[in-house]
């Protein structure tokens, strides 16, 4: 994650980075001076980041909160390599202050998730154990794999299906 410039980290609103920029106990984070008119992004990157590896959240304080609906984003998903780097980030956003969820086996990764400030479920994911964990990786797409949890549901979830 990149801090620097207006660009903040931890899913708070401006007021609140304000007001921790100030304080004594800034929890080791060194923000940038910034007035209430400025604008306020944070930036969630992975690796070194650049063009396909950041993605931009612009605080509207104005906006109503995020709702479900046609033509709407459920979450943001971001991978990692594996459940100790998760583990990091876990306690990284539990350090800020953020609410994350436990850990969630999804079978084909391992999960846990978060939202910010109007409400955007951000999930991130273990690369591993992959998809290939349940098929040959040569047959791939080939047919509807569903984790053990979901076979129960087969024939209801095969039945909402368009043919591609």
């Amino acid at each position: 994650v990149t801090l620097g410039g207006r660009w903040f980290w931890g899913g708070k609103k401006l007021d609140q980075i304000i007001s921790l920029g100030e304080s004594a106990d800034a929890s080791g984070v060194d923000l940038p001076r910034v007035e209430r008119s400025d604008a306020a992004a944070i930036i969630f990157t992975t690796g070194a980041g650049g063009p396909g590896r950041e993605l931009w959240v612009m605080e509207e304080s104005d906006s109503p909160p995020a709702r479900l609906g046609a033509g709407g984003v459920h979450h943001v998903a971001f991978r990692v390599a594996d459940l100790q780097e998760q583990e990091y980030w876990h306690t990284r956003l539990r350090s800020v202050g953020l609410p994350v969820s436990g850990f969630i086996d999804r079978f084909y990764f391992q999960s846990i998730y978060f939202r910010i400030s109007n409400g955007i479920l951000f999930e991130i994911a273990t690369d591993g154990p992959g998809f290939a964990a349940d098929e040959d990786p040569d047959k791939l797409g080939e047919r509807l794999a569903l984790p053990p949890f979901l076979e129960p549901r087969r024939a209801q979830i095969e039945a909402g299906l368009k043919p591609i």
